[in-house]
């Protein structure tokens, strides 16, 4: 591999000087600059990325970590985050698995924005001791270093509990995620309360994974103990399109034997017949102000954390009883 070194012999200059012109500095003259440059072009030399980080501190490169890269979900989360990046001259590369959680005490990015179930909160609380800083918008974490943007779970599903009960439902199911989820827990704690506010509902937990699999088991068992209509809060939308799935091929439908709720809106939800009714957030924004606050805390600016407000989309599979 081509090195400075190998560059400034074949100029006929010092070390120094070919350094001080791959990096534009004005200490070198501009013909000199260009011979450099051209030198650097013809032996095809590439820059360690690793040795300008050691020196300079930064890598220019913001890692996100995310559980799995499976389903709908994280298309415009990441768009989101790409934009705000990209503007501000840094790179952004997705990382999943606890291998690549050595990214950070290796230094190898400048932060990280968490939304990944395998690091655990004591792991982050010591990289954040360490001096990394860290975005997380799966828990809460509270540290100088480390900043939080989080969904507002339970103001969402007490608007889907509350639009059942609204339209008249009083047999309830809540098909949840997976128990290390976050998301999921708070999710399923809301529905909980919002319930027990009334005193004639039919509730009942089906146990779920966040994916369509999920859903169709769910569906099954649905199906199997039904008796009368009933109302469907699905933690997210990919268990309740694998619940359309599987209503598709039986003589049961949305929205008369079966009423059905999700949450994140999920592009493909808007597509199914009837639409999927759900609960709606910016994906994107999400995406954009992590990167935001990231980049302000490596800046040692002030921030604080913040809320990402939800809404509901009545799509019409929650038909009045």
């Amino acid at each position: 591999m081509v090195s400075i070194k190998d560059i400034a012999k074949q100029a006929g200059v010092s070390i120094s000087t070919v350094s001080y012109a791959l990096n534009g500095s004005p200490k070198v003259t501009e013909e000199t600059s260009a011979r450099i440059l051209a030198i650097a072009k013809e032996l095809n030399y590439i820059p360690n990325a690793a040795a300008r980080s050691l020196k300079k501190r930064e890598t220019k490169i913001i890692g996100v970590f995310l559980t799995d890269y499976s389903g709908a979900f994280y298309g415009q989360l990441l768009q989101g985050l790409q934009e705000a990046l990209t503007s501000r001259g840094y790179e952004l590369i997705v990382c999943s698995g606890k291998e690549s959680h050595r990214f950070l005490p290796e230094r190898m990015i400048d932060g990280a924005i968490i939304l990944d179930v395998t690091f655990s909160s004591d792991e982050l609380i010591k990289y954040a001791d360490l001096g990394h800083k860290l975005v997380v918008l799966d828990r809460e974490l509270d540290h100088p270093n480390i900043n939080q943007i989080l969904l507002d779970n339970k103001a969402g599903a007490t608007l889907a509990i509350d639009h059942f009960i609204d339209k008249g439902h009083r047999k309830i199911y809540a098909v949840t995620g997976p128990n290390i989820s976050y998301d999921s827990q708070q999710r399923l704690q809301a529905v909980r309360q919002t319930v027990e506010r009334y005193q004639d509902i039919e509730y009942e937990e089906i146990e779920g994974d966040f994916n369509k699999p999920a859903g169709v088991r769910a569906a099954q068992q649905i199906i199997a103990e039904y008796s009368k209509p009933v109302a469907v809060f699905c933690l997210n939308d990919e268990m309740a399109i694998g619940m359309y799935n599987y209503l598709s091929k039986t003589d049961y439908r949305v929205g008369e034997h079966v009423h059905i709720i999700g949450f994140d809106n999920i592009e493909v939800s808007h597509y199914t017949d009837p639409r999927l009714t759900t609960i709606d957030y910016s994906k994107r924004k999400w995406g954009t102000l992590a990167a935001e606050h990231l980049l302000k805390l490596i800046a040692n600016e002030p921030l604080e954390n913040e809320r990402i407000y939800v809404s509901l989309i009545d799509g019409g599979s929650v038909g009045t009883m």
